[in-house]
C-alpha cells in the first residue's frame, strides 16, 4: 500500500431548475493497494468561483496538505496570497470537523499528544517501511540555521529548485556518491523526502546533474555569502587565514579536458590525470574562498591570483589577515608580493638552515608539548634581515623522521646484499662496469642515505669479487627541525600557534576528499567535474557549521562518527487493520538515541521532522 498526494477532483453537474452545467470541486487523497489506484473524497471544497485555473486549484491542494502534515510554507507571495486564505479556512474545517488525522502540535522539542483511539486487529500489525533519517535531519536544520533558502530565492531559483538543490547537499553530505546512485538513495534508502518540507519531491539523477550545475554557476555568491553568514552567525573575526592547494585524481582516459591534467599528486597518483583545488579557509574551519585549477598548476602560481580575490571580497579593507601558507607558496616571489600588498605572513622555509645562531641558549628555550605530549622546543634566529625566522625543534618529529632514516637505510643495505650475493652465483651479475651501474641506480634510488656509507669493491680480471660497506659515524643534528619564516614581531609561542592553525587545512581536505568523496572524479566533461568540486565544498561548509558548534560544546567526533551516531534514528511505517476493516497507516519517528540527543541538544535543534503522522483508508 502506497500513499500517494492529495489532489482536487472535477465534478460536473447540472442545476435542475435552470438546466445550466457547473463545476464543483472535492479535495481527495489518492492512494494503491496491491498495485491498483483508489482515492478517498477528505472534504468538500464547493465551486472556488477565485480559483480559475487548474494551477491554482494545484497549489490549493498542495497547501492544504502542507498544513495537515505540518509543513512549514517557505515563500508565500503576493500572488498567492488568496490560496493561502482558501488553504487556511479549509483546513481548520477538516480539523475541527476531524476529517483528517492531523499533525500534533510541537512545542521545541516535546509533542503536545491528542488521545486517539482506535480498536485494532494486532495480528494485521504490519513494518511496511523503515528509513534512516536523523542524519538527514541534522544536515537539513543546518541548512535551516544558516538560511540557505532565502540565499538560493535571492538567486533567482523557484521553489521546486531549491528543494532540489538542498536534498543534493544533504545527499553529498550524508551519503556521497555519483548522481545514479544518490537519486537511488534518495528514493529507495533514505527518509530524506519524510522532512515535511521536502515531501512529495520528485528527483531522478537528471535532476541532481541539472540543480549541480546550476549551483556552480552562482558559487561566488554562495561563497561570499555562507564567508559572511558563518561570521555573522557565530561572531567570527578573520584575522588569520590559511591558504593551500591539494589535488583529486581521475578515473577514465579524460584526453579532452582543460582541467585534467598530468602534474604532482598528492596521493602519488602519478598514474592518471589530476584536477587541483586551491582553498582558503579561516581558523575556524570555514571556507572564505576556493578555486579549481587545472591539475598541472604549480602550487605558488596560485597564490596572487587568491590574493586578488579575496581582497575584492573584503568588506573592511583596512584591516587585512594574516596569511599562513605553506612552504610550496613561499618563493622569494610570492613573499615580495604580500609585502607590497600590505599583508603579514607566516610559513615554513622551503630549505633549513645550516648556519644559523639562536637567540636563546638550550635551556632559556621557550618549551611547549603537542597533542602526544611530545616536546618542542622554540627560539628565534638572529637575522639581519626584516623577517623573523623561527627555530623549531619537535621531539615527535624527530623519532618519526630518524625512524624513516632507518628504514630506507634498512632497504638500501638490503640492495647492497643482493648486489654482493650474485658475484657468487652463477649467472649473476659480475662484471666490474655493470656492478658499478646496480650501485649506481642503487645510489640514486636512496639519495637521502646513500651518502652516509663508504662503499668497495675489489676487482679481479675485470670482474668484482669483493663487495664491502660500512656506514659513516651518523649525524642526526638535523633531524626533527625546521624553521617558520614571518613579517610578524610576536613572541616564540604566538607564532607557532598561528602558524600551525594550518593543520586545520589539512583536516579540511581529509573531509572533503574521505568523508566527502571527492576523490576520485568520475565524470567525463569538465562541466560535471567543477560542479561535482563545488557541491563537495558547498556540503563541506554545512559539516563544518555543524561541527564549529559542537566542538564549542566540547563534542570533538569526526564527520563519519556523527553520521554513524544519527543514522541510529529512524523513520518508521506501520500499518493495521481497525473494525471496520479499515486500513490506518501510522508513521512515526524514532526516538533519538542518547548519543543523538546529545548532539541534537549541544546545536539546540529539534528532535524530529514531525512526531507522528497518521492516516485511515477506506475498507479494503
Amino acid at each position: 500500500m502506497h500513499i500517494c498526494k492529495m489532489f482536487i477532483k472535477t465534478i460536473v453537474k447540472t442545476d435542475k431548475k435552470s438546466g445550466k452545467r457547473y463545476e464543483y470541486y472535492r479535495l481527495c487523497q489518492s492512494y494503491r493497494v496491491n498495485g491498483k489506484p483508489r482515492h478517498r473524497t477528505i472534504i468538500s471544497l464547493g465551486k472556488l468561483e477565485n480559483l480559475k485555473t487548474n494551477a491554482e486549484r494545484k497549489l490549493l491542494a498542495d497547501r492544504i496538505e502542507d498544513l495537515l502534515t505540518g509543513t512549514n510554507k517557505l515563500f508565500v507571495t503576493d500572488e498567492e496570497a488568496h490560496i493561502e486564505l482558501y488553504a487556511r479556512k479549509f483546513y481548520e474545517k477538516i480539523v475541527s470537523q476531524k476529517l483528517y488525522d492531523a499533525k500534533p502540535i510541537n512545542t521545541e522539542n516535546s509533542v503536545e499528544h491528542i488521545a486517539d483511539y482506535e480498536e485494532v486487529d494486532i495480528n494485521t500489525l504490519e513494518t511496511e517501511e523503515a528509513q534512516e533519517i536523523g542524519s538527514e535531519w541534522l544536515v537539513y536544520q543546518a541548512i535551516e540555521q544558516l538560511e540557505i533558502y532565502q540565499m538560493l530565492e535571492e538567486q533567482g531559483f523557484d521553489e521546486k529548485e531549491i528543494k532540489r538543490a538542498i536534498a543534493h547537499i544533504i545527499s553529498r553530505c550524508v551519503y556521497p556518491a555519483s548522481e545514479h546512485k544518490t537519486a537511488q538513495w534518495i528514493n529507495e534508502n533514505s527518509g530524506l523526502l519524510q522532512i515535511p518540507a521536502l515531501s512529495h519531491l520528485k528527483i531522478n539523477k537528471n535532476h541532481l546533474y541539472s540543480i549541480s550545475k546550476k549551483l556552480y554557476s552562482i558559487k561566488n555568491e554562495t561563497e561570499k555569502y555562507l564567508s559572511s553568514k558563518t561570521n555573522e552567525l557565530f561572531d567570527l573575526q578573520d584575522t588569520v587565514i590559511l591558504y593551500d592547494l591539494t589535488n583529486t585524481y581521475f578515473e577514465g582516459v579524460k584526453s579532452n579536458s582543460e582541467y585534467a591534467q598530468f602534474g604532482r599528486s598528492k596521493e602519488k597518483r602519478n598514474d592518471t590525470r589530476i584536477i587541483s583545488l586551491a582553498v582558503v579557509i579561516n581558523v575556524f574551519g570555514f571556507v572564505k574562498y576556493s578555486k579549481i585549477y587545472s591539475g598541472n598548476i604549480s602550487d605558488g602560481s596560485t597564490l596572487e591570483k587568491t590574493i586578488d580575490d579575496l581582497e575584492s571580497r573584503r568588506i573592511n579593507k583596512t584591516a587585512k589577515p594574516i596569511i599562513v601558507m605553506d612552504a610550496g607558496f613561499s618563493s622569494e616571489e610570492n613573499i615580495k608580493m604580500l609585502k607590497a600588498k600590505g599583508y603579514d605572513y607566516i610559513s615554513i622555509r622551503k630549505r633549513k638552515l645550516k648556519d644559523y645562531t639562536l637567540e636563546k641558549t638550550d635551556t632559556e628555550q621557550v618549551v611547549i608539548y603537542d597533542k602526544r605530549k611530545g616536546k618542542i622546543k622554540l627560539s628565534k634566529v638572529k637575522t639581519d634581515g626584516d623577517e623573523t625566522i623561527l627555530y623549531v625543534k619537535s621531539e615527535n618529529k624527530t623519532k618519526k623522521e630518524d625512524s624513516m632514516v632507518d628504514k630506507i637505510s634498512e632497504r638500501f643495505e638490503q640492495g647492497l646484499e643482493e648486489i654482493r650475493l650474485a658475484l657468487n652465483k652463477k649467472g649473476g651479475t659480475k662484471k666490474e662496469e655493470k656492478v658499478h651501474q646496480r650501485i649506481g641506480r642503487l645510489r640514486e634510488k636512496y639519495q637521502s642515505v646513500h651518502s652516509q656509507y663508504n662503499i668497495e669493491t675489489k676487482s679481479e680480471k675485470g670482474k668484482v669479487i669483493e663487495l664491502k660497506w660500512y656506514k659513516k659515524k651518523e649525524k642526526k643534528e638535523f633531524s626533527g627541525i625546521y624553521f617558520i619564516r614571518t613579517s610578524l614581531e610576536d613572541t616564540e609561542k604566538n607564532l607557532f600557534k598561528i602558524y600551525n592553525t594550518l593543520t586545520e587545512v589539512e583536516a579540511t581536505f581529509r573531509i572533503l576528499k574521505t568523508d566527502l568523496s571527492l576523490r576520485p572524479v568520475y565524470h567525463q566533461t569538465d562541466e560535471n567535474t567543477l560542479a561535482h568540486i563545488n557541491l563537495g565544498v558547498l556540503a563541506y561548509q554545512i559539516v563544518a557549521t555543524i561541527r564549529y558548534q559542537l566542538k564549542q560544546k566540547g563534542i570533538t567526533h569526526d564527520w563519519s562518527n556523527i553520521i554513524r551516531i544519527m543514522n541510529t534514528q529512524k523513520v518508521v511505517t506501520n500499518s493495521m487493520l481497525n473494525k471496520k476493516k479499515q486500513k490506518i497507516i501510522v508513521r512515526t519517528c524514532s526516538i533519538p538515541t542518547v548519543k543523538a540527543k546529545e548532539i541534537y541538544d549541544a546545536l539546540k535543534y529539534k528532535y524530529a521532522p514531525f512526531s507522528r503522522l497518521k492516516s485511515v483508508l477506506p475498507e479494503l
